[in-house]
């Protein structure tokens, strides 16, 4: 298997390089030169195996330049071990009602989605990285969840130093301490005096300086990297076959995102084989991909605050994913309808392209309200908390779902004591922290506030460095 960028200027890569790299050096997202196709037979092959196994299965195809027993080696340390994941079926389905699932995804470290591709990223890294003597600084842009999910997977490896941007005063207090009280001396938070947007625009602006990006060998955790997305894919297929679809039964999934990398892996496994109806793409107010998704309308908006703050977000990097399928590959094309995008704010999805997208995706736009009814709304029936931006998939999910004979699966993307004064809110119930996490308010914190500045950012970084 090998990788192509968005854009269809930079080198065709293996998977250890894509991994290693992040960004294309054009600027673009790398993506597999084609998809792998899997059918009925193998998926019924697939049915009842562990998480792990089915990882190793679904993942193998796009990893061509690694043995697949060291890929499976990495594969059992990350999923397939009690001491990483706090839920024996890694990802698990808890019912709402018939034919309505939470997927539940925040069973790691850090309590949110992000832990498992980031699991198995930091993993790679460390393995990739030893067999080829070399090391490098990972830099990364968090709206909450990413950061905390990363720096648990880098911290105290010998060869990767990680400094992560989050945006000062817009993530949760749970969210920001999860992130600067790590101790870890490879660790380095920055809370950038702006957006995610902001950080995001950092972070790839340093990619985009090769002489920086070279001299200091930055590598990505951010879904940028090809293997976030990737690792991603496997809970569709895990779930899916868990409610039938090895039997051709079609799932509904929908799913909360700002990013777009959530769903894209959704794509991926659509994209495989994997009998999928419809993927809604559920946001908040900030509705960029909504709005992208139903009228074609993929223009940036002013950032708005809300209880949601992993998808206040209005630059969907992953999105570059889907167009380069919409427009046929072409990278050309796509690079300039992103420099467009990078001009002057808006890019205009052609109708073909829109027509084409809504075959599989549909988006709804979850307002505040609406969030806080959906929380408690779960609670009454079924005596369970969901934070908010899950309860923005189940009710975009609720609204958009093919039919009630389809299951619907609403991916639970973090849990509710990540985001205690907002469930608190909605539901009257304060969430609590689970025990490792219990004494999070106690610890000392560690982080420097920079301006939204990038030289001021590079030079932070170059200082620690050196």
């Amino acid at each position: 298997m090998r990788y192509v960028s968005t854009r269809g200027a930079a080198p065709a890569l293996g998977f250890e390089d894509v991994v290693l790299a992040g960004l294309a050096r054009d600027g673009g997202l790398y993506v597999p030169e084609s998809w792998p196709a899997v059918d009925a037979a193998t998926l019924e092959r697939w049915a009842g195996l562990s998480y792990a196994e089915l990882a190793v299965e679904v993942m193998a195809p796009f990893v061509g330049d690694m043995p697949r027993d060291d890929f499976a080696a990495i594969v059992h340390a990350a999923y397939g071990v009690p001491d990483v994941f706090h839920s024996a079926a890694v990802t698990p389905l808890r019912q709402l009602d018939v034919n309505e699932w939470l997927l539940e995804l925040f069973h790691g470290p850090t309590l949110a989605f992000k832990d498992v591709a980031l699991q198995l990223l930091g993993r790679l890294f460390g393995d990739i990285l030893g067999r080829r003597d070399q090391r490098i600084t990972v830099v990364g842009a968090t709206s909450g969840d990413t950061g905390s999910a990363a720096i648990e997977a880098c911290r105290d490896r010998d060869n990767v130093t990680i400094f992560m941007l989050h945006p000062a005063g817009r993530v949760s207090e749970v969210q920001r301490r999860q992130m600067t009280t790590v101790p870890s001396e490879n660790v380095v938070n920055i809370a950038v005096e702006g957006t995610f947007d902001d950080c995001q625009a950092l972070v790839k602006a340093m990619f985009n300086d090769h002489a920086f990006r070279d001299r200091h060998r930055l590598g990505a955790v951010n879904s940028i990297n090809w293997a976030r997305v990737l690792a991603q894919v496997v809970y569709y297929f895990h779930a899916a076959l868990s409610l039938g679809a090895h039997d051709g039964r079609r799932i509904d999934f929908s799913v909360p995102t700002g990013n777009f990398g959530d769903v894209f892996a959704g794509y991926v496994a659509a994209r495989m084989g994997l009998p999928v109806g419809k993927l809604v793409v559920a946001t908040n107010i900030n509705d960029i991909l909504s709005r992208a998704l139903r009228s074609g309308d993929y223009s940036r908006g002013t950032v708005q605050p809300t209880m949601s703050p992993s998808m206040d977000i209005q630059v969907s990097s992953n999105f570059e994913r889907l167009l380069f399928d919409l427009y046929g590959r072409d990278g050309d094309r796509v690079r300039a309808l992103m420099d467009d995008f990078a001009a002057g704010g808006t890019l205009a999805i052609g109708n073909r392209q829109v027509a084409d997208a809504s075959r599989l995706f549909a988006a709804a736009r979850v307002d505040e309200d609406e969030t806080s009814a959906t929380i408690a709304a779960v609670l009454r029936a079924n005596a369970t908390l969901i934070d908010p931006h899950t309860a923005v998939g189940v009710a975009a999910g609720r609204r958009l779902r093919t039919a009630e004979s389809v299951p619907l699966v609403a991916l639970a993307t973090a849990h509710p004591a990540k985001f205690p004064d907002a469930v608190e809110a909605a539901s009257g119930i304060r969430p609590a922290l689970p025990p490792h996490l219990a004494d999070l308010m106690e610890r000392p914190e560690r982080y420097e506030i920079l301006p939204n500045d990038l030289k001021s950012v590079q030079d932070y970084i170059a200082a620690r460095t050196a």
